[in-house]
């Protein structure tokens, strides 16, 4: 049996992720780009974004940031603009919440943007929730088996209870 000699798999060849924890230069918007945030990951390395500028669009991952840069919905991205298409962009740098939080401060995001926001209900929000206690408490886990069975097999309840009583 041969020696096993390799170094790992493709994981290894990834690297480790060490520029997590460094700091980056802030990177503001140019002629031809916009800040936008995502609505939907569409695949194919594809996503839907509204840009601030009030339209929506297909904007395409590039090959650097693909499978490095990991991009969810409601991530605050920048995109370039197409000359030739309005309705589709490239997608540039994703910024993390930070520097989103940032760029907000700085005036570049309008006010009502929501940075990493993935919670439908703010802290404090559900306390207002009623649940109502709808339904038959009575009814027995054994009807609820038995009726199930029932409907699942061409069995009569006379055979049935015969069967297994």
């Amino acid at each position: 049996m041969p020696k096993n000699k390799g170094k790992g798999g493709k994981n290894r060849r990834r690297g480790k992720n060490e520029n997590e924890s460094e700091k980056r230069e802030l990177v503001f918007k140019e002629d031809g780009q916009e800040y936008a945030q995502v609505i939907k990951m569409l695949g194919n390395g594809r996503l839907e974004a509204m840009c601030f500028d009030g339209v929506k669009r297909l904007c395409h991952i590039r090959g650097k940031l693909r499978k490095k840069v990991w991009i969810n919905t409601s991530d605050i991205i920048l995109v370039g603009l197409r000359d030739y298409q309005d309705n589709k962009a490239d997608v540039i740098l994703k910024y993390n919440a930070d520097e989103a939080r940032s760029l907000k401060a700085y005036g570049e995001l309008p006010e009502h943007a929501k940075i990493n926001e993935t919670d439908t209900f703010g802290p404090g929000d559900d306390e207002d929730i009623q649940f109502d206690d709808i339904g038959d408490d009575d009814e027995d886990i054994d009807d609820v088996n038995i009726h199930f069975l029932l409907s699942y097999t061409n069995w009569s309840p006379y055979t049935f209870f015969h069967a297994y009583f």
